[in-house]
C-alpha cells in the first residue's frame, strides 16, 4: 500500500511538474510564435492567389530534409510534401508538393490552391478512402535565421483523386508541435510524442492522441501502465491486431543554466487495446524486450512498413558532446523489426544472383530455403566500417561511418573468379550516411530521398533518390544521384540579412552559387604554388579517399571516373574553403 501510494504521488508529482513547464514554455513562446503568424499568415495570402490545380513535370526537388514521403495507395507514385533546407545562412521552408512516377522514374510538381502553410518535422499518413487521402498533422515554421519556431497543431487531408487541399477543425486535439509520430491505425490517426520549442525553453511530450477518420473528432488517450518517457523522432509502427508499438527517440533535459543533456533512447513499448476496437475502448502500456540485435543508439533515423509484417529503420546519427569537440557517426544501414517475432535483425545486402551463385560454388551443405531466416539469423558477412575523421580549423572532430555493403569474399578461389566478382561489387552504389531522409514503401521496394549529413561546421543536404527491393535485398538502385552543384554553404558573416526574411522563409527557388567552373577548378588545382593552396593540398592528400567514395557512391556506377574525382575535389575545396 504505501509503496504504491508513493508510486502514485510521485507520478502525479511528475504531471504537475509537465504541466508547469509546458505553461512556461507557452508564455514564452506566445511572442515569437504571434511575430511568425503573421509572416505565415503573408504566406498563405500568396498561396490564395493560386486558383487551379496545375500540374507539371519538372526536375527532381531541391534538397530537403524532414520533408514527408507517402506511397499512393492506388498509383505507382511517391508524394513529397514539405521539409526544410538550410545553406549556412537562411533557413527555407517548402510546402510545395511532389509527385513521383515510380515507372516512368520522372517528377511532377503539382500546384493546389490553399496548401497548408509551409512547414517541416511534420507528419503525413495515407489511407485508401475515396480514391486515397493524405493526413498531414502538425510540424514546424521557422524564421529565416533559424532563431524563433512556430509549432502547427493543425490537421489537413489532401485529397488524392480531385487534388484538393481542406483543413479539418476540430477542437481537443494535440498541443503545437514537431517531431511527433503519426500513424494510422483501423480507422484512426494515432499520434505519440514530439516536441515544442521557443528561443529559451522546450518541452518534450510522451502524450497520445486519437483522431476518429469516421466522426472527424479527436480523444486523448489515457493508457494504464508505465509508457514511455517523453521524446520525439521515434519508431512508431502499428501491428495487424491494432497495436502500436515505440522504439527509441531522442530528448534533452536542462541540467543546469544553459547546460542541455541529450539522451538516446533505445526502449521499446507496446500501446495495446483491451476492447474489440471501439473508440472508447481502453488501452494500456507494456514494455518491450525484443531479441537479436538491436540498432546501435542513434537519432535521426527514418523508418517505415515494410513487407513480411517487418518495420524497417535506416540511417540516422550518433553525436557524442565533449568540451571541445563534437564528433557524430552518420548512418545508412537498415534494420528490421519483425514484428509477430519480437525481434531486430540487420538488413544484410546479399549481391546480385550472379554473384551469390559464384560465393555459393564449392559449398557442399548450404541449407536450402533460408531466404529471410538466413538474412536474420546468419551474422553480418560482408558489410564493413570505415570511419573518417575530419579535422575543421576550429579544432572541431567530424566523425562519419560509411557502411561498405557486400558479402565477404571466399579467401580460396580462383583468379579468374576473383577477377570477375571484384569487377562487379567495385560498382555497387548505396545511398551515403545520412539523418532525417524521406523513406517510404511501395510494392516491397524501400525508396530513400534526401536527408543530410554534416562535416565539421557544414552541413550538406541531400536532393538523391535510392531504391532496394527489401523482399531481395540484393543491391541498391540510384534513381536520382545527388548534384553536386545544388550544395551551397554560406557563411554568416555573408549575410544581407535585410533583404533575406521574406526570401527565406518562402522557400523558393534558392539561387545555387556553385558553378562547374569552380568544380573543375578545384578538381584541377592539384600543384597550388602559394600558401593558403598548399594548406589546401594537404588537407585534400589526406582526405581524397573519402571524398572520392562519397562522390562515387552518389554519383552512379556508370560515372567516368575523371569526373567522379573532379566533384571530389570540389567537394572538398568548398568543405576546406568554409572551415577556413
Amino acid at each position: 500500500m504505501g509503496k504504491k501510494g508513493k508510486k502514485e504521488k510521485k507520478g502525479k508529482g511528475a504531471e504537475k511538474t509537465a504541466a508547469k513547464m509546458e505553461k512556461k514554455v507557452s508564455r514564452r513562446a506566445k511572442k515569437e510564435e504571434e511575430d511568425l503568424e503573421a509572416l505565415i499568415a503573408e504566406f498563405q495570402s500568396l498561396d490564395a492567389k493560386k486558383t487551379q490545380v496545375i500540374e507539371s513535370s519538372c526536375p527532381p526537388p531541391s534538397p530537403r530534409l524532414n520533408g514527408s514521403l507517402s506511397a499512393h495507395p492506388e498509383k505507382d507514385e511517391l508524394i513529397l510534401f514539405g521539409g526544410e533546407y538550410f545553406n549556412g545562412q537562411k533557413t527555407y521552408l517548402y510546402n510545395d508538393l511532389y509527385v513521383y512516377n515510380i515507372r516512368k522514374n520522372s517528377w511532377s510538381k503539382v500546384e493546389i490552391p490553399n496548401p497548408p502553410p509551409r512547414r517541416c518535422a511534420h507528419q503525413a499518413a495515407v489511407v485508401p478512402t475515396a480514391g486515397g487521402q493524405l493526413w498531414v498533422f502538425g510540424g514546424e515554421f521557422a524564421s529565416p535565421n533559424g532563431e524563433q519556431f512556430y509549432h502547427y497543431k493543425d490537421l489537413w487531408v489532401l485529397h488524392l483523386a480531385t487534388k484538393t487541399w481542406e483543413q479539418i477543425k476540430a477542437s481537443g486535439g494535440p498541443s503545437g508541435r514537431s517531431g511527433h509520430r503519426m500513424v494510422a491505425c483501423k480507422r484512426q490517426l494515432i499520434i505519440f510524442g514530439g516536441f515544442h520549442e521557443s528561443a529559451r525553453d522546450y518541452i518534450y511530450y510522451n502524450d497520445v492522441y486519437a483522431f476518429n477518420l469516421d466522426s472527424f473528432t479527436w480523444s486523448r488517450l489515457a493508457p494504464s501502465g508505465i509508457g514511455p518517457a517523453p521524446r520525439s523522432g521515434c519508431q512508431m509502427a502499428t501491428t495487424p491486431d491494432g497495436s502500436v508499438i515505440i522504439y527509441g527517440g531522442y530528448s534533452k533535459q536542462r541540467i543546469k543554466k544553459d547546460v542541455d543533456k541529450g539522451t538516446l533512447h533505445t526502449d521499446m513499448f507496446l500501446l495495446k487495446t483491451e476492447g474489440a476496437g471501439k473508440e472508447e475502448d481502453k488501452w494500456a502500456w507494456s514494455r518491450l524486450s525484443p531479441s537479436g540485435v538491436k540498432p546501435t543508439p542513434r537519432s535521426g533515423f527514418s523508418v517505415a512498413i515494410g513487407p513480411n509484417n517487418r518495420s524497417l529503420l535506416f540511417g540516422g546519427v550518433h553525436d557524442e558532446e565533449e568540451e571541445e569537440s563534437i564528433e557524430g557517426d552518420f548512418f545508412n544501414d537498415i534494420y528490421f523489426y519483425d514484428i509477430g517475432k519480437n525481434r531486430w535483425f540487420p538488413g544484410q545486402l546479399k549481391g546480385p544472383k550472379s554473384e551469390k551463385k559464384k560465393r555459393r560454388r564449392g559449398r557442399q551443405n548450404e541449407a536450402e530455403g533460408a531466404g529471410d531466416e538466413e538474412m536474420e539469423k546468419q551474422p553480418p558477412q560482408g558489410p564493413v566500417e570505415v570511419v573518417k575523421e575530419v579535422v575543421g580549423e576550429d579544432g572541431t572532430v567530424m566523425t562519419i561511418k560509411q557502411v561498405i555493403s557486400g558479402p565477404a569474399e571466399e579467401k580460396e578461389r580462383s583468379e579468374s573468379e576473383e577477377e570477375e566478382e571484384d569487377g562487379a561489387l567495385g560498382q555497387q552504389v548505396e545511398p551515403c550516411p545520412r539523418s532525417n531522409a524521406m523513406l517510404a514503401v511501395k510494392h516491397g521496394i524501400l525508396y530513400v530521398y534526401g536527408g543530410m549529413f554534416e562535416v565539421g561546421d557544414r552541413q550538406f543536404t541531400l536532393s538523391d533518390l535510392y531504391s532496394i527491393d527489401l523482399h531481395k535485398m540484393e543491391e541498391w538502385k540510384v534513381l536520382v544521384e545527388m548534384d553536386p552543384e545544388a550544395q551551397e554553404w554560406l557563411e554568416e558573416s555573408e549575410s544581407d540579412e535585410e533583404d533575406d526574411d521574406m526570401e527565406g522563409a518562402e522557400g523558393g527557388e534558392e539561387e545555387e552559387e556553385s558553378t562547374e567552373e569552380e568544380s573543375d577548378e578545384g578538381g584541377e588545382e592539384q600543384h597550388p604554388s602559394v600558401e593558403p593552396e598548399e594548406k589546401h593540398a594537404d588537407y585534400l592528400s589526406r582526405t581524397e579517399q573519402y571524398w572520392v567514395k562519397l562522390a562515387r557512391s552518389n554519383m552512379g556506377p556508370d560515372a567516368k571516373e575523371k569526373k567522379v574525382v573532379k566533384v571530389a575535389h570540389a567537394m572538398a575545396k568548398t568543405f576546406y574553403e568554409d572551415s577556413v
